[in-house]
């Protein structure tokens, strides 16, 4: 008689308990969604009027990175090091941060003009660029354009670019009493200042003590105010701004064009979109334009700005090509938009997606029963 040995190898498994099966679905699906999040859509929702009237406070959003293809992490990947590595240091551990290099998937779709597009806010430099904040813009010009704005008109190499049928823009409204009245109207009209209780606009006195109310709104609004007999006038607000690239580096430091322009919102440029292959020709006439781009969004180390100058490793540049396309972005509401006209371009590498379809709208500023927007469901973006 002979025992029959079992082969470990080929014994049956113990069937996995209730709790196992549970914490294995839960990772699968964590791991499903992460996927689908970073690869087809994301949702966001707008917090601010920026881009009033095409995409209102409140208005939830699918955003396609399929469209231009998902790009892969840009944070830094925190490397430990062996004891070896350092030896001599008198550390027990050590790690570095490596930059991986980032790629971008095939897209079946390039960036275009007219787009609203989510990208990585460039302005934060205290992170990486895929941990900044996320901004919602229109691409208003794309790499190799040249951008002129006159009279709050887009032009492009020359020519006028679409207007969005959103469009906004900033006005004082003078009236003689402000009442009940006003206040109807420009509720009928779309007016809203989301700062407000209500959502309603309040009456203000301009700097030469004239009463009435500064409103964002589109110009066929405009135009009704201006025929309405309670209206005294009707003006284009120009906040007075720093614009770039007079300054070279928003918000942070103080590198400033040695050729300054003296932009306003509504009448900017000209001004050319950096290519990806373009080389430069570096002058103190247009240095800044450019500095941000050689010092942080291409990772070139030892870059300074001194004079009106970009140095790297104390060497002046007199020439630089480019190695990846740049975007203008703008907001529909043209004078309540901190965009392209304060802090540049936008490198292609920061571009997350194409917003592509409204799914839900909730207006803050309604009661219960009307807080819904029914009729802004499901609509496409343009």
């Amino acid at each position: 008689m002979s025992l029959l040995k079992t082969d470990p190898t080929t014994a049956p498994q113990a069937p996995k308990t209730k709790s196992r099966e549970w914490a294995d679905s839960l990772i699968f699906a964590i791991v499903a969604a992460t996927l689908i999040r970073w690869a087809t859509f994301e949702a966001y929702t707008i917090p601010s009027p920026s881009m009033e009237n095409s995409l209102l406070v409140g208005d939830y959003l699918f955003v396609s990175k399929l469209h231009y293809g998902p790009i892969t992490p840009q944070t830094p990947l925190q490397v430990p090091l062996t004891h070896q590595t350092v030896w001599g240091t008198g550390l027990k551990s050590y790690s570095e941060l490596i930059q991986l290099p980032t790629y971008r998937l095939p897209g079946f779709s390039e960036i275009k003009r007219n787009d609203v597009v989510v990208f990585h806010v460039p302005h934060e430099t205290q992170f990486p660029a895929d941990l900044r904040t996320n901004y919602i813009k229109r691409c208003v010009a794309v790499a190799g354009d040249t951008l002129e704005i006159r009279d709050g008109q887009v032009f492009l190499n020359g020519k006028p670019g679409v207007t969005p049928p959103g469009l906004q823009t900033t006005y004082f409204m003078q009236v003689d009493n402000p009442n009940d009245e006003v206040l109807a109207a420009l509720r009928s009209q779309g007016v809203v200042d989301y700062d407000q209780p209500g959502g309603m606009p309040q009456a203000v006195a301009d700097a030469d003590g004239k009463f009435g109310y500064a409103i964002s709104c589109t110009k066929a609004a405009a135009d009704y105010f201006q025929k309405q007999p309670y209206v005294r006038s009707i003006t284009v607000i120009q906040p007075p701004v720093q614009l770039f690239p007079d300054a070279a580096d928003f918000r942070n430091s103080g590198a400033m064009s040695a050729t300054p322009r003296n932009w306003s919102l509504d009448n900017y440029g000209v001004l050319p979109i950096p290519k990806k292959g373009q080389t430069i020709t570096l002058s103190p006439a247009n240095a800044a334009i450019y500095f941000k781009i050689v010092a942080r969004y291409e990772r070139n180390l030892g870059v300074t700005w001194k004079d009106g100058m970009i140095y790297q490793n104390g060497k002046m540049l007199t020439s630089y090509t480019v190695k990846q396309n740049y975007y203008m972005m703008m907001g529909d509401n043209r004078h309540n938009s901190e965009d392209s006209r304060f802090w540049g371009f936008v490198p292609e590498d920061h571009v997350v997606g194409k917003a592509v379809l409204i799914w839900l709208s909730i207006d803050p500023n309604a009661d219960f029963w009307h807080k819904i927007r029914w009729s802004r469901l499901f609509s496409i973006i343009h």
